[in-house]
């Protein structure tokens, strides 16, 4: 498991980028060079390998940038703060796989969609928790402040267990002081994948309608925003999303609204 390594190596890179950060003026409209909030630890959407951020989001992310005329540096944060750090100037987008839900507009603004998904619980194998009257009284572990906090925090009885990554949750999960590891469904097939030899399997799963996976960025940056938006319509309608989305993805069938000539998948910001 790479989890103390990558969290090292999160806190380095974050640090270099700061320092280099600062004197450019990631938040500074007249700059092209801007700071972007993003995970180590949640692949194949977004994670840190070999001292890179990568993933779907950040792949597509830096399309959409070159094809816009601007320049991307990513910077290592929590998920917990990452709204509030792009809402307070702190970083001009979120790229953290953020599901654009209504509440999170009050705080930011959101892109197009360039994801949707499911939510999972991953358990021990035989577990048997595969609907929601099952959770009751169960000890879940999410990452603070995601939607998956908000699943679990609305499951009767249920003791949600808030993490700040991603690593520490599935560490729990597997020396068994959780029963359920609540996780977008990509990311917690990745993770068992990745550990062959625990005893864990996929549990409940359900269907993350109407809030598809979008960049954040302050409310005040329309021209931002604009752009984020053509760069992804232009990515869809050449098949550019599809072919990011297939180097991450080999499993899951990319939504046909993304696939190559697609509609897209518009979002509608809270006063738009």
């Amino acid at each position: 498991m790479r989890s103390t390594l990558s969290k090292i190596a999160a806190v380095l890179t974050a640090g270099a980028l700061t320092l280099t950060l600062a004197a450019c003026g990631g938040s500074d409209p007249g700059s092209t060079t801007l700071r972007v909030g993003t995970l180590s630890d949640a692949p194949p959407s977004i994670y840190l390998e070999n001292g890179r951020f990568t993933g779907y989001d950040n792949e597509l992310l830096r399309d959409i940038a070159k094809r816009e005329g601007f320049e991307v540096e990513f910077v290592g944060t929590e998920f917990a703060s990452l709204l509030a750090g792009v809402a307070g100037g702190k970083f001009d987008i979120g790229s953290s796989t953020i599901s654009s839900t209504e509440a999170r507009k009050k705080t930011v603004a959101f892109s197009n969609g360039y994801n949707t998904g499911f939510t999972t619980i991953v358990t021990a194998k035989g577990a048997n928790l595969k609907d929601v009257a099952a959770l009751g009284g169960k000890r879940l572990g999410v990452v603070q402040g995601s939607v998956q906090d908000e699943f679990a925090g609305k499951v009767a009885g249920a003791q949600v267990v808030r993490f700040p990554d991603y690593n520490a949750g599935f560490a729990q999960l597997k020396n068994g002081t959780l029963d359920g590891w609540v996780v977008p469904q990509d990311i917690g097939q990745k993770y068992l994948d990745q550990n062959p030899n625990v005893p864990l399997e996929l549990g409940y799963t359900v269907e993350d309608k109407d809030t598809p996976s979008a960049f954040a960025v302050a409310k005040k940056n329309t021209d931002l925003l604009n752009k984020l938006n053509d760069g992804l319509a232009k990515a869809i309608a050449d098949g550019t999303v599809a072919r990011i989305y297939g180097q991450f993805y080999k499993n899951t069938p990319l939504s046909k609204e993304l696939q190559q000539g697609g509609p897209g998948l518009p979002v509608k910001n809270l006063g738009a």
